[in-house]
Formats: C-alpha cells, sequence, structure tokens
C-alpha cells in the first residue's frame, strides 16, 4: 500500500485547488523537511483530508476525519528564521485513507489512489452547470463584488472540480462533491447545489446562503 505524509486540513480540497498554508507545528514543519530534502519537485506529495471534527493543530487534534481527500503536491516552500514555513500545493489525484501511523516525526497515511472515471459527459449537462454557476455569480457581483477571476474552463472534468471549488458550500456538501463518482455526476450535483444557494440568496440577500451557518476557525 502506497504511503504519503499526512496533513489533514479543516477544509475539503480539490484536484487543482492551490493550498496555501503557514507552517509552524514542530510535526508538519519536520514534515516540510522530508519533502525538502525530495530532489525531484514532482514527488513532493503529501496527503490531506478533511478533519470532521476535531482541528488542524494542538494536541487534541483531529478527532474524525473523512476517508476521502486528495494527493497535494508542494510548489513553493519559504522558509523563515523562526523554523515556521510558508508553503503553497496543488490538489493533484483522489485518494482514500487506508490508516494512520502517528509513531514517527509526522504522520503517514496508508492511502489508495482513486483515479478519476472518464465518463462523455452530455452538452446539455455542461450548459446547465456553467449557467447556474453564471447566474449565481451575477448574484454575488450585485451583492459584494466579483470574487471570481478568469474564465471557466472547458474540458468537462476540470470544470467540475473549478466549480465544486468556487462554489462557497459548507463542509459536508464539498465533500460530497469530492467523492462523486465522476465529473459529469458531480457537475449535475453543483448545479442543483448552486441552484439551491441561489433560492436561498433570494431569502436572505445580503451574503451567500451556506455562510449564514457557516463558523470559521484559525489556529493561529
Amino acid at each position: 500500500m502506497p504511503t504519503l505524509p499526512m496533513f489533514p486540513l479543516n477544509s475539503v480540497v480539490f484536484p487543482g485547488l492551490s493550498v496555501p498554508l503557514h507552517i509552524f507545528e514542530d510535526r508538519y514543519r519536520a514534515l516540510v523537511h522530508h519533502l525538502l530534502r525530495i530532489k525531484d519537485p514532482a514527488e513532493r506529495l503529501f496527503a490531506t483530508v478533511a478533519i470532521r471534527e476535531g482541528y488542524e493543530v494542538g494536541d487534541h487534534g483531529a478527532q474524525s476525519l473523512f476517508r476521502v481527500g486528495v494527493s497535494v503536491q508542494v510548489t513553493d516552500i519559504e522558509a523563515h528564521p523562526d523554523g515556521t514555513f510558508d508553503i503553497v500545493g496543488i490538489g493533484r489525484e483522489r485518494l482514500r485513507l487506508e490508516g494512520i501511523d502517528s509513531s514517527g516525526p509526522f504522520p503517514q497515511a496508508g492511502v489508495t489512489m482513486l483515479p478519476e472515471p472518464q465518463v462523455a459527459v452530455p452538452q446539455e449537462t455542461l450548459d446547465r452547470a456553467r449557467a447556474t454557476f453564471t447566474a449565481y455569480r451575477a448574484a454575488l457581483v450585485a451583492i459584494d463584488g466579483d470574487p471570481y477571476d478568469g474564465t471557466l474552463p472547458r474540458d468537462p472534468e476540470y470544470l467540475s472540480w473549478t466549480l465544486s471549488a468556487a462554489a462557497p458550500l459548507p463542509m459536508m456538501e464539498r465533500q460530497t462533491l469530492l467523492e462523486s463518482l465522476d465529473a459529469e455526476r458531480r457537475l449535475e450535483q453543483v448545479t442543483l447545489l448552486l441552484r439551491d444557494e441561489l433560492r436561498a440568496m433570494n431569502v436572505i440577500p445580503s451574503l451567500p446562503a451556506s455562510q449564514v451557518a457557516r463558523t470559521r476557525w484559525s489556529p493561529n
């Protein structure tokens, strides 16, 4: 079974998503030192899954983890004089967490990789997803300006991950999208979720509906 260094997070990471992290806890500083010893940048990988209950750092740490996450390739590492790091990673391939070994200087995860199935997504599904996101984006612009840059990708798989990452949905919905079987199913799901957001925003027009119940926590 393949193993990867493990860094659970309080968020769902999608393939293609940029992940900036500030590293200050000893075990994750050891993880970064391990990655720095790997000569090939393409092999500087760690596994991450979202934390169902608990925290990213501290003595108690994560109490419960989701099973499906992604591998993250670290593309930039900035070391600071106090021994901390700022790193940037990119989500790569989905994986299923099979177990964690915490006996070493940093956690190691046994994982099974989950390649994305290649499916032919109907044009109607693509058009509906694009149109729904465009309507959602327009609603956000009317409230608080446009939070998104650039244009949507044409490739169905990339489009499904882009819309999943861009939609400010609660963690459970984001995890559901990450675990979705393929791009077609994911686009159908994110379209329905965004339509629900649009309907709720018509009732509470001051901010995206998912933010009404969302709380944020920072370990710093």
